[in-house]
């Protein structure tokens, strides 16, 4: 699913994000990247969403070499890639139904599979009773199970997720995790970033440690 070759991110002169970096994700594999702030985990899934270019490396993710792509390419790439933030990034004067439908009207889905996928993947993750609060009424776990549905609702290949569990306690974090091992358990490839070992040891699957940009452990 993913190949990751002699990946480098400079910034500058001399500042590595990343530098010399490999790995492979299998398809339909459940993989944590893990390793201090600064490790380079972030600015990693910058680059396999194409928000950033890399300085040199190859990323091939479905066969396809996505440092390549021109940008028309992107927008097609990134239809098959869901993305789950750390602080959510819900818009507030949108209620919960209406967050997760706009990822499919940005798409020019037809409005009746509009709300037909949206309720769909609300029910999945357990918030159909909440379609139509608004973000702020919502609690830390709620609007993170809403992110998590607006990465699913357009049945994406791949769910990238950025520190997911950050601001939510222990207990919130692994039932969060618990929907991140279903996802994967219906085939879809996840690749999640945390600093959280604990969290880790817990749900139990491969973890590639980042230090300073390189692979430490993988």
């Amino acid at each position: 699913m993913i190949e990751i070759e002699g990946l480098s991110k400079l910034y500058g002169r001399d500042v590595f994000a990343l530098e010399d970096f490999s790995m492979h994700v299998g398809k339909g594999e459940f993989v944590f990247l893990t390793g201090p702030s600064g490790a380079g985990k972030s600015t990693l899934l910058r680059i396999l969403l194409c928000q950033e270019a890399p300085t040199t490396g190859r990323v091939i993710v479905g066969g396809r070499d996505i440092t390549r792509l021109k940008p028309r390419e992107v927008q097609t790439y990134r239809r098959t890639v869901g993305f789950v933030f750390q602080d959510f990034k819900l818009i507030p004067g949108k209620t919960v139904f209406e967050n997760v439908m706009f990822a499919l009207r940005i798409l020019g889905v037809p409005d009746v599979q509009q709300r037909r996928r949206t309720f769909q993947v609300l029910k999945w993750v357990g918030l159909q009773h909440r379609a139509n609060a608004y973000p702020l009424e919502l609690s830390g776990g709620e609007q993170q199970r809403v992110a998590i549905a607006r990465a699913l609702v357009n049945e994406p290949a791949l769910v990238l997720a950025d520190e997911p569990t950050g601001n939510l306690d222990p207990d919130l974090a692994l039932e969060i995790m618990n929907l991140f091992r279903e996802i994967n358990s219906t085939g879809t490839t996840v690749l999640v970033a945390t600093h959280d070992r604990e969290l880790i040891r817990h749900v139990g699957h491969r973890a590639v440690t980042l230090d300073h940009g390189r692979l430490a452990i993988g």
